[in-house]
């Protein structure tokens, strides 16, 4: 950590002593870690320490101190905190402790169940944790309050909890690295109390921001330009046989479906890479086996010869490349089936016979006009920015430390060498996974951490002058494999993330990052000063749980999903209220535009919710995936009210005794649950606090069509089939008069349909009200309105409505290019 901060000492030494005293936790003689009173751990090890946090030093990255506020914030608060530490007699690299016991007592946490992804689970004992927890959520219903632990980062070493017998919890405290020992921690834990479960993990986090001075929150970096659009991924559509014909055409199948992307990610296969067994200086021509490039190297910085060909022009004249989805896809099943059978017959011994089948090609399209010069992937940029306008952005994949397999050694003038990967300890009960295997078994041609900087600067700053905007970068998390001759993870860590972030600020104008791969404490507490967006799941129980922590420190990516498969609307629905970017990666041509114009504005925009999508409280501490009962109940707020989104996910999860994903047919059934509008968190942003204490709301059911008028405690049930959901938009009533109430729900045609409402205003005059509505998109809009109104404007013409006896209030807002429209409702009172 960097030294202690003027600043921070100041404030947090002013009342250090009278905080102290007043600090909630407590360790007893009786070796009891309490809070008010209400023992959380028993049969607490001697070696195990509780500090106050006034207590131990707090450190400051000088380039990104905290703001005073949020100093003084995170002072005020620091009685309903402390650390845990502990101590051993002989230094080590890794260190399992216990901590501590705790039985029947409800909890929620997040671990790792591959290297990368991590997901929640519950349960009621220590015993009932999985290995390589992340976070672990409490209940208290003794206090009304919840508590949580979060190992985090001291010194050179990271922290992860674990289960023991008996009840018992066990904290890892590790390095990655047999040569970097230490024996003594202070604060390799965080414990917070609060009343609200996400005011107080957004408390705890900020606490932690100011303690560890290694990364800034979600809310002091600003999100990326794609955050609120509409987007493209090739992924799904080529897999590794991406190439420039096949996505000039993806892009113009959405342009004339009337949904134009505003960002398109040219994923995995554009890169230049090669096994160690080829030639240093062409691409492979083999990578349909089944994680074949998982085991290729980067050979050069610049794109791929499929890309590389590309001359400018080529897909804006009348004879540009055709390209069939179908036919491609023909000829990459055969390519694969040729890989199978050869890798078939090498297991068989028979290298002769496998030599003689046909040699693997690659799949493009375009030829080369003899006398033209290559314009590569700038051309093909400028091209597509040409013939698509709205197409604001270009990302690229690549993975952190070059390609899967890293760089090849010789590449430039980087420093660069095969390290053999190695899994580290408590990664051994994690769900099998190919990337793994393929990585272990070709290691990592791993940059030296000296030239981090320069290995970011090669690759982006040749990106950024080809029109690419940002990129996605995965498999973050493969450093801890890799860092045994480092100094460890951490410190291996901070260096390649110091690398990333200035090659982000100086290529990518700081926010035009993905993440992906990377749920594990080390990146988010040493990778995100200027990283403001990372995937946040693979499923959209994965996404709502890991938010709950990851969205302190990144704006959630909920990643991708193709409109045309048969769960695309179930993930359509989920993706509408998530709060990031909506994006697929559906083959080329085969779009279900019905499905994407309920998310999707004409613009290529969204209907972009304030916050970023979560679990409801009565879902934090149940299995919404394979307990048989409890449905996803996920909220999220708009500018003017909020939406709870309800979805039946049962049917598939973690299975702990076999430690791996899998099928509970038994739970995929139908699944019945109840919601209000207290369901929703009002008090998270500042504009939607008021409706906390509002007493009525209009719930609107978009898949129903049926629109009701509840108090705000007042619950409504439902039932949903396997796979089914429901969005439930939930609008303030406002009342007029004794008999005029109104409330204005959004565009009826959208899933989101309160994201369209920019602003509401009223004012009561004599004996009339006059509602003023701004709004975003087009479509019907939906009002309730207990009496007919006199007459709508809109964008000061009068038009015509549909009003019902019910309250319903209906009129058509037509498509403005983008701009607001305004609607202007007088009622007689």
């Amino acid at each position: 950590m960097a030294p202690p901060s003027n600043k921070i000492s100041s404030v947090f030494e002013k009342d250090k002593d009278a905080i102290a005293a007043a600090s909630r936790f407590r360790l007893s003689e009786n070796r009891e870690i309490s809070v008010d009173g209400v023992t959380l751990l028993f049969d607490v090890p001697e070696n195990v320490t509780l500090s106050s946090f006034s207590s131990v030093p707090h450190s400051c990255n000088s380039d990104f101190p905290p703001s005073l506020e949020l100093l003084k914030q995170v002072n005020s608060k620091s009685e309903n905190c402390a650390f845990l530490g502990l101590s051993v007699d002989d230094p080590c690299d890794r260190i399992l402790n216990p901590i501590g016991k705790f039985n029947n007592r409800k909890f929620m946490s997040i671990f790792r169940f591959k290297t990368w992804w991590s997901t929640a689970w519950i349960g009621l004992s220590g015993s009932d944790l999985q290995k390589e927890t992340q976070i672990v959520l409490f209940h208290v219903p003794e206090l009304s309050s919840y508590v949580v632990i979060i190992p985090i980062i001291e010194q050179s070493f990271r922290s992860a909890i674990h289960p023991g017998s008996h009840g018992e919890v066990l904290l890892s405290i590790e390095s990655g690295s047999t040569k970097v020992k230490a024996n003594s921690f202070t604060s390799s834990a965080y414990l917070h109390i609060g009343d609200n479960p996400y005011i107080l993990l957004s408390d705890s986090f900020a606490a932690i921001r100011v303690h560890l001075g290694t990364f800034r929150l979600r809310e002091e970096k600003s999100p990326p330009r794609i955050f609120d659009k509409f987007g493209w991924c090739t992924w799904d559509a080529f897999y590794l046989t991406v190439e420039p014909a096949g996505v000039w055409h993806g892009i113009q199948s959405f342009a004339e479906g009337g949904i134009p992307p505003r960002f398109l990610i040219i994923d995995d296969g554009w890169q230049s890479i090669n096994f160690d067994h080829e030639s240093p200086f062409e691409d492979s021509s083999d990578l349909t086996g089944l994680g074949s490039q998982m085991l290729c190297r980067l050979y050069r910085f610049e794109e791929n010869e499929k890309f590389a060909k590309y001359q400018a022009g080529t897909m804006l004249g009348p004879d540009a490349p055709e390209f069939d989805q179908q036919k491609h896809d023909i000829m990459f099943k055969e390519m694969v089936k040729l890989a199978e059978k050869k890798t078939a017959i090498r297991k068989q011994g028979l290298e002769e016979e496998a030599s003689r089948l046909p040699p693997a090609t690659i799949i493009e399209y375009l030829k080369e006009k003899e006398g033209v010069e290559r314009g590569g992937l700038k051309a093909l940029v400028s091209d597509l920015k040409k013939k698509f306008p709205s197409l604001d952005d270009f990302y690229v994949w690549h993975a952190l430390c070059g390609a899967w397999g890293g760089v090849r050694p010789g590449v430039r003038q980087l420093k660069c060498k095969v390290i053999q990967a190695k899994r580290q300890a408590g990664l051994e009960d994690t769900m099998t996974d190919l990337a793994v295997v393929m990585v272990e078994q070709g290691g990592i041609g791993l940059v030296d951490p000296s030239q981090a900087d320069d290995l970011y600067e090669s690759m982006h700053s040749y990106l950024a002058d080809a029109g690419i905007t940002g990129v996605k970068v995965d498999v973050i998390h493969i450093l801890e494999y890799v860092s045994e001759d480092y100094g460890g993870r951490v410190e291996l860590a901070k260096k390649y993330y110091n690398g990333l972030t200035k090659s982000l600020r100086k290529n990518f104008s700081t926010t035009g990052l993905i993440a992906s791969m990377e749920q594990c404490n080390d990146f988010f507490f040493l990778g995100t000063n200027e990283i403001s967006m990372a995937r946040v799941g693979v499923h959209m129980v994965n996404c709502g749980y890991n938010s709950l922590w990851q969205g302190q420190f990144i704006y959630p990516d909920w990643d991708m999903f193709q409109s045309h498969h048969v769960c695309a609307e179930f993930h359509a629905g989920s993706r509408a209220i998530c709060g990031g970017p909506i994006y697929v990666s559906d083959k080329v041509g085969s779009h279900n535009f019905e499905l994407l114009r309920k998310l999707v504005l004409p613009d290529g925009t969204i209907l972009s919710c304030q916050h970023f999508a979560l679990p409801t409280r009565d879902c934090l501490f149940e299995n919404p995936l394979s307990d048989g009962k409890t449905p996803l109940k996920l909220w999220n707020l708009n500018k003017c009210g909020g939406v709870i989104g309800i979805f039946n996910c049962q049917g598939a999860g973690w299975c702990p005794e076999e430690h791996r994903s899998k099928a509970f047919p038994q739970c995929y059934k139908k699944v019945s649950g109840s919601f209000s509008p207290s369901d929703i968190e009002w008090e998270c942003k500042d504009f939607t606090a008021k409706f906390r204490d509002h007493e009525l709301f209009c719930v609107y059911f978009h898949k129903a069509g049926k629109l009701y008028q509840k108090k705000a405690t007042e619950t409504m049930d439902i039932t949903l089939q396997p796979s089914s959901f429901e969005i439930a938009t939930v609008s303030p009533i406002y009342k007029f008069s004794e008999n005029a109430q109104f409330a204005v729900v959004g565009l009826e045609n959208m899933f989101n349909a309160g994201g369209a409402i920019e602003s509401l205003e009223y004012t009561l005059e004599g004996k009339s009200a006059n509602v003023v509505i701004e709004i975003k998109g087009a479509g019907k809009l939906l009002v309730y309105s207990s009496l007919k109104p006199v007459e709508v404007l809109l964008d000061d013409d009068n038009i015509g409505f549909e009003w019902s006896s019910e309250g319903v209030l209906k009129f058509e807002v037509p498509w403005k290019g983008g701009e607001i429209s305004k609607a202007c409702i007088t009622i007689s009172l």
